[in-house]
């Protein structure tokens, strides 16, 4: 309770801030899954749908038959779905997240193992250089999200994976 009133000391916040680190894997690692699923969901939609519409197409003899009634409708999902997957990126969003996430995993392997970086550290220094380079990371992946954001002349030009 005496505790309570006073700042913790930085041995204490460093501490913390190494058990964050799983939750801050795992939040990446969800929202890298998360986005992965819209965009293949999204992906599958626009190809299945293109099928469908250039088959329905086809068959359209009439003007305003189920056919053309249904070509209408799933053209409209596919322009939609094409438009929020290139809009928001998600397969770029995905990457950039695991990406992330698997660096800082590896670095709190490093840290936790005593090896790489953190060999021959003492606690508190190798547990300031993780904080570092878990900071330098997460400062990283939030640069690479804004330019996500930026219009596409705006944006800086970035290593996204190919499609």
């Amino acid at each position: 309770m005496a505790r309570a009133d006073e700042y913790p000391d930085l041995g204490d916040r460093r501490r913390r801030y190494r058990d964050d680190v799983h939750g801050i894997i795992q939040q990446y690692q969800g929202e890298s899954r998360r986005y992965r699923r819209v965009h293949n969901s999204l992906q599958t939609l626009i190809m299945v749908g293109s099928a469908v519409v250039t088959t329905v197409s086809s068959l359209d003899t009439e003007p305003l038959t189920w056919q053309r009634i249904l070509t209408i409708a799933v053209s409209f999902t596919i322009t939609v779905s094409a438009a929020i997957t290139g809009y928001y990126k998600y397969r770029e969003r995905a990457y950039f997240l695991q990406q992330t996430a698997d660096a800082i995993e590896e670095q709190l392997n490093g840290y936790e193992y005593g090896v790489g970086d953190y060999k021959d550290e003492d606690p508190d220094a190798a547990l300031a250089l993780l904080t570092k380079k878990v900071e330098d990371l997460r400062n990283e992946q939030r640069r690479r999200q804004q330019q996500l954001d930026q219009p596409t002349e705006q944006a800086s030009p970035t290593a996204a994976p190919s499609a």
